[in-house]
């Protein structure tokens, strides 16, 4: 099935768009605390949690069996996101299932007519309910599909779309290492916005984690885009109005592509994570001024004897920053 979703949708990506320019972008943003601390993209690193696990379908398990997600984040200008996951293992089939909704609301707004006269408020919303499924293939080897529904609803203008994502995941639990590759956002729009038809954003994302057999780390390198070499969006009319430079050199272009993290294991009960984002970084910088912590990210993740609690904090340009909170609740014994 892997084979086959990924082959049809070799096509598509020739005519994938740049810099943003797709529709649902949303899709991109980190859904739950521990893929935000870890630099918002992460496809090989396996900790037997939910929200990793719903965004590279191959990382579902037994071990999560029964396990159920909630996931708050406040973003800026008062939008706020959910996401809410479970995972359920079906013994007979040796299949792992998994659910979850991601939700962003905007807030109200005011509704204009075209020469700024107020007509009311609207309360635009962005939301994808997604199905999952993985099994394992030998020892080490799982794979993955994930069916989501997409729906975005801006006042009048409303859409609808089908996307696939397929995973494949690697763990090598004897030396510690392993390795993931996902497909994300293959797919078409069932309904149009006004009548013209938008891309999904498609990703092609690949990574390696490795913890250290005698200390108290680990490490991920994960790739992003890797579908698409140049990922620069040249505005001419910003850098004139900015007086910012363009630059689109090999070196840029390549770690536009990566996203470093570090894992610190304090103990079995605690796990404290680092990641630098380097495309994030580039794109929110502004102009050539001091941008802080732009880029960076951190989180942690308490395991306590009912439930796991997560925490994570993302800084988007100088002074501003994100807080997002989890809990993972067993909601049944693990098979």
């Amino acid at each position: 099935m892997f084979c086959l979703i990924l082959g049809s949708a070799t096509t598509p990506l020739a005519a994938q768009t740049i810099g943003g320019a797709a529709a649902y972008n949303f899709l991109h943003l980190p859904a739950t605390p521990a893929q935000t601390a870890v630099g918002g993209v992460n496809v090989s690193l396996a900790n037997d949690d939910i929200g990793l696990a719903l965004n590279n379908p191959a990382l579902l398990k037994s071990s999560l069996h029964g396990q159920l997600g909630i996931n708050f984040n406040s973003f800026f200008a008062g939008i706020k996101a959910y996401q809410l996951g479970g995972v359920w293992h079906h013994e007979q089939s040796g299949t792992t299932f998994g659910g979850g909704i991601f939700y962003l609301d905007y807030g109200s707004l005011t509704q204009t007519d075209i020469y700024g006269n107020e007509t009311g408020s609207f309360r635009p919303v962005d939301y994808s309910i997604q199905l999952s499924a993985a099994r394992a293939y030998g020892n080490r080897i799982r794979y993955g599909v994930t069916a989501k529904l997409i729906n975005s609803n801006y006042g009048i203008y409303r859409s609808r779309a089908l996307a696939f994502d397929v995973g494949l995941h690697y763990n090598d639990t004897a030396s510690r290492f392993s390795a993931g590759l996902v497909a994300r956002n293959m797919g078409g729009q069932l309904k149009t916005y006004s009548g013209t038809a938008e891309d999904l954003p498609f990703d092609l994302q690949a990574g390696v984690s490795k913890r250290l057999e005698k200390a108290p780390f680990g490490f991920s390198l994960t790739f992003q885009h890797l579908h698409r070499f140049n990922t620069d969006f040249n505005d001419p009319s910003f850098v004139s109005e900015n007086g910012t430079t363009h630059r689109s050199a090999f070196g840029r272009r390549l770690t536009n592509h990566i996203v470093l993290a570090t894992h610190v294991y304090l103990g079995r009960n605690l796990e404290v994570h680092v990641g630098y984002n380097f495309l994030r970084r580039r794109e929110l910088n502004v102009g050539s001024g001091g941008n802080g912590l732009n880029g960076f990210s951190a989180g942690f993740r308490a395991r306590f004897s009912r439930l796991q609690f997560q925490y994570a904090r993302a800084a988007y340009q100088r002074g501003r920053s994100y807080n997002q909170f989890g809990i993972q609740l067993p909601l049944t014994r693990k098979v």
